[in-house]
């Protein structure tokens, strides 16, 4: 699963890719038709007022502007960060509500199978059962059917369960790290753009605002974008973040009731 989401962030960020050279090609062409009629018309002194403004464009357009203003080279990076960070959280959300089972149902079986048919049936039915809570009470099972003691058990049951835990938790640190990121690229090119608008300052001579204009608004775009991005993926890392507690007070509590259930059918 994780491989497919990685493939398709892969595939995203050529599509992107291809739809920046194919919006700066549009840009450095002539204007278009309806512009040079709008242009006319405004000469002659008649104004078309069902006419679009030149920057009445869809949002798509403007965004793809920005991301050609804000500098190819940061914002790329900064819109990798997003799509690998969405990718990863889309994944680990994926698997979290795979493992979110009804575990009220399963510990209702494993009764069934304790009082009627033994420790082994109910070994079985939860070595046959997707997810982390069946695991966990496979291992406390597995001690049992061994003769080892409940003792045994409940310490398996709680040292699986933090196992589990880590298993839940994994590849968060990959999110966090692209929240980190994202916004550190957006100031770095917040610095570049006010170097080159010193650069531009320098070369001049002067200052004027049509000189200070281009890097300034580099400036603010990547930092902009970076901290965009840092909001969104840090959205999704609190949802998992609640996720995977509900998951684990859910283990913890279904592994208190099957230490009861051991203890009561095991006299």
């Amino acid at each position: 699963m994780k491989k497919i989401f990685m493939f398709l962030a892969v595939i995203g960020l050529l599509t992107l890719s291809a739809e920046y050279q194919k919006t700066f090609a549009q840009d450095n062409q002539p204007a278009t038709e309806q512009t040079e009629a709008a242009v006319a018309e405004a000469e002659d002194g008649v104004v078309d007022p069902f006419a679009a403004a030149p920057d009445d464009k869809p949002i798509h357009q403007q965004l793809k502007k920005l991301f050609i203003d804000g500098g190819a080279t940061f914002m790329s990076l900064v819109l990798l960060c997003l799509i690998l960070g969405l990718a990863i959280a889309i994944s680990k959300i994926i698997t979290l509500s795979i493992a979110q089972n009804n575990n009220t149902k399963l510990l209702n079986k494993i009764e069934d199978c304790l009082k009627n048919e033994g420790v082994d049936k109910a070994y079985e039915l939860c070595r046959n059962t997707p997810g982390p809570v069946a695991r966990i009470f496979t291992q406390g099972l597995l001690r049992v059917r061994d003769g080892q003691g409940i003792e045994k058990a409940e310490k398996s049951v709680i040292e699986y369960g933090s196992v589990e835990m880590g298993k839940l938790e994994k590849g968060l640190s990959w999110i966090g790290l692209f929240i980190g990121i994202a916004p550190q690229l957006g100031f770095m090119g917040t610095v570049l753009g006010l170097i080159q608008a010193f650069d531009a300052i320098e070369v001049a001579g002067d200052i004027s605002p049509a000189l200070v204009a281009g890097g300034m608004k580099v400036a603010l775009i990547t930092t902009v974008g970076g901290l965009v991005v840092a909001i969104i993926l840090q959205l999704f890392y609190n949802y998992i973040i609640s996720k995977i507690d509900t998951i684990v007070v859910d283990m913890e509590d279904s592994s208190i009731s099957l230490v009861d259930m051991l203890v009561k059918y095991s006299k």
